[in-house]
């Protein structure tokens, strides 16, 4: 087993065996040794001997470097390992294991005992209260007889593996911490407004893997195709051996006739675009709202001339080549030559580095339990062996002492005390036993009798902030409930606003809610609100420092119709601000109170503070059902002219139903009906404005309710009084002075 911080990362591939070995210095990863062993040939040559040919690698590496005494991590193909995500349902953390293996059964096509599986959550899952929301985990899993072939040549060479996992995932590893970790540390995932994503493209020798991701979610293929297919491309079509080609395409530029080169490739390079289309374009069919903003590349593969360029004129997406690592330190090792050639492939081995160093995103391991079993073992024995030995001695110690004892001891001198001293020891017990048993129905007692007679205001303050939020919903009282026909109220004229989704979330400490970017919203949305409703703006405005502590904050998303265009200044935000901004500050609420009368409580007694406007977009057209509209129209003859449905604009004459020009129905107009009236259409075209309000509330009980008012009560009276004594003082002054 490992026994100091640095980690080796190794990739056995077609090509070559990569491997970095990394540190950590406080919060840095430094990069402290690396090695690159080519092959003479390809594994995937005909006449290659892969299982030599790794040996030999290896064999390299243990001469080179020292790998006694670190972890060493291994990444085995995509290809060779299965990857699912799924979304499982709230469910308690402690039952999340029963239902990852019940999906494992379902997803896995082979028996749970052939293979070696192992789980983890994504990062930015909801986890609430020891519930687990809305969450995604990532299932692994490979063959046991894939995973011990894998292991076998590093069995031989002697090197003892810690870590196995899949290449694709530890390029997710790589590209979270080294790209990503700003978002991941600082945001919250929200399905509804994922951030963008970035696809990392690793070109291998016959394959290659690409992953897409914005840090809390990924998707990854395995693409058949690789910087192999170029150079058997050039082998078929010029008549060339393959260490020729291999060469040529190593260095297309200084060939004698570069164009042909390329030209002889670009089937290859259509292929793999081809291939990174569809990739793409099935990511975003399952992520609808998923926005790309980038493309990575690895691999040596890369360093082909004018790759790069053409997948990027071709995708139509900004490329980058992965020849750097923004997070990984260690000029030592990244300023050698032979490091910066090959830097594109060591991605995979970065990711590796990072799992072991214990500060990736996904921490699974494909290593068998049985081995990780045997090596604890193996790591206890001598520890063991010395505890048994010493308990050994001390046991016979023990007994030579105990039986010198008991040789010199006469019972029968002592036989009546022994007897006594055991009698009250067994009273003694039993009474303590006793007094135990009563302490523990006091204090059950004395716990249920709190949550009973505690819980008695605290279990009515959901009911009570629903009513609350409820009663600051502008509405207008229609006649018998029933709002009027658009004919005679216009949407645009009414000042309803709807409320279509409340949400709700708990903070340890409001402070995390109110963040730099939100006060200073606030602020701004305060100036407007002031504005709209002619209200002062508070003058601490400026050195507000927002809501702290436990508390919730309600999110409440909504629209109305109250957009026309002649009433330029209470359209829009504005009429949110004017109606259900102010409510929040300032509507009574009422609520029963102690002794079941009714009492209109303040919203900020009520624990409602900050109401906060999110958005301040404009108005957008949208199409709604008319209610006036009836369907039988459309099936009448004449009902609609034989026109589409939507189609009731005058027109040209034509027969009803579509009949003959010059039938019994000729002459009538488009979108009137037989009795000479024009049809409702089915559909209106309004204004409709969309917001979002947020507003925190830290609950208070009935009785902490009454105390804020007898002290706003007492802080008004004590105002008056000094009002009036400044009163009584200047009249004395005016009557001296008169005097």
């Amino acid at each position: 087993m490992a026994s100091n911080g640095s980690v080796w990362g190794i990739e056995i591939g077609q090509a070559a065996l990569k491997a970095l070995r990394c540190h950590r210095e406080g919060d840095d990863i430094v990069a402290d040794a690396f090695d690159y062993i080519e092959y003479p040939k390809l594994l995937s040559q005909p006449e290659a001997d892969p299982t030599e040919l790794v040996a030999e690698a290896l064999a390299k590496f243990r001469e080179r470097d020292d790998a006694r005494g670190h972890q060493i991590c291994m990444s085995v193909p995509g290809q060779t390992g299965l990857s699912k995500f799924f979304s499982p349902p709230p469910v308690e953390l402690k039952k999340l294991p029963d239902l990852v293996k019940y999906e494992a059964k379902q997803q896995i096509p082979f028996d749970l005992e052939d293979v070696v599986w192992d789980y983890q959550m994504m990062p930015g899952s909801t986890i609430e209260e020891g519930y687990a929301l809305e969450s995604e985990v990532g299932l692994f899993a490979m063959k046991r007889e894939m995973v011990y072939r894998q292991l076998q040549p590093l069995d031989r060479a002697g090197v003892e593996i810690d870590l196995i996992q899949l290449a694709p995932i530890a390029l997710y590893n790589m590209l979270a911490f080294d790209r990503m970790h700003d978002r991941i540390e600082e945001n919250a995932f929200v399905a509804d407004a994922p951030p963008s994503s970035t696809v990392l493209l690793s070109i291998g020798t016959d394959s290659s893997d690409l992953i897409v991701s914005n840090g809390f979610r990924i998707w990854q293929r395995s693409m058949p195709i690789g910087g192999n297919h170029f150079t058997r491309q050039l082998t078929k079509d010029l008549k060339l051996t393959f260490a020729q080609a291999e060469h040529l395409k190593r260095n297309a530029r200084d060939a004698a006739d570069p164009k042909l080169i390329f030209q002889t490739m670009r089937p290859v390079f259509n292929d793999l675009v081809t291939e990174i289309q569809r990739s793409i374009g099935f990511y975003r069919s399952l992520n609808r709202k998923a926005e790309i903003s980038e493309l990575l590349i690895s691999g040596n593969t890369v360093k082909m001339p004018g790759l790069a360029a053409y997948i990027g004129k071709n995708l139509d997406l900004e490329v980058h080549v992965l020849d750097r690592f923004n997070r990984l330190g260690g000029e030592d090792v990244l300023s050698i030559p032979s490091f910066r050639d090959n830097a594109p492939t060591y991605a995979v081995c970065y990711g590796l580095c990072l799992q072991g160093l214990g500060v990736s995103q996904l921490r699974n391991s494909l290593v068998p339990r049985e081995i990780v079993v045997k090596r604890i073992i193996r790591a206890k024995k001598p520890w063991a062996v010395v505890t048994l030995a010493t308990l050994m001695i001390g046991m016979s110690a023990h007994y030579w002492s105990a039986q010198r004892t008991w040789a010199k001891t006469h019972p029968d001198l002592w036989g009546r005390a022994s007897s006594a001293v055991s009698t009250m020891s067994s009273y003694s017990s039993q009474q303590v036993s006793e007094d135990d048993k009563l302490k523990s129905k006091l204090k059950y007692l004395d716990v249920l009798g709190h949550e009973v007679s505690s819980n008695s205001e605290r279990r009515l303050q959901w009911l009570e902030i629903l009513r609350g939020l409820n009663a600051a919903v502008p509405r207008t009282a229609y006649p018998d409930g029933k709002p009027p026909s658009p004919k005679e109220l216009p949407f645009e004229d009414r000042m309803d606003i709807h409320i279509t989704e409340i949400e709700s979330k708990r903070f340890e400490d409001l402070a995390e809610w109110f963040s730099e970017k939100r006060a200073v919203r606030y602020r701004e949305e305060v100036r407007n609100w002031a504005r709209v409703t002619g209200n002062p703006v508070p003058e601490d405005l400026a050195t507000t420092t927002g809501p702290t502590g436990p508390g919730w904050v309600f999110e409440l998303r909504g629209y109305h119709y109250y957009n026309s265009p002649k009433r330029l200044g209470s359209e829009g935000s504005n009429h949110v601000r004017k109606y259900l901004i102010t409510n929040l500050m300032s509507k009574p609420i009422p609520l029963p109170g102690p002794d079941g009368e009714i009492i209109d409580f303040l919203p900020d007694e009520l624990g409602l503070s900050f109401p906060l406007l999110l958005n301040d977009d404009k108005p957008k057209s949208v199409k709604i059902p008319n209610p006036d509209f009836d369907p039988e129209t459309m099936r009448r003859p004449g009902g609609g002219g034989g026109g589409m449905p939507g189609e009731f604009d005058a027109g040209e004459d034509e027969g009803f139903a579509g009949g003959p020009a010059g039938g019994p129905a000729a002459g009538r107009t488009r979108g009137v009906g037989p009795d000479g009236k024009k049809l409702e259409p089915p559909e209106l075209d309004v204004l409709r404005h969309d917001f979002i309000v947020q507003v925190v509330w830290q609950p208070n009980t009935m009785s902490e309710r009454m105390q804020i008012r007898a002290e706003k009560l007492e802080a008004e009276k004590a105002l008056e009084d000094q009002e009036g004594g400044e009163g009584e003082m200047v009249e004395d002054a005016d009557s001296v002075a008169a005097r």
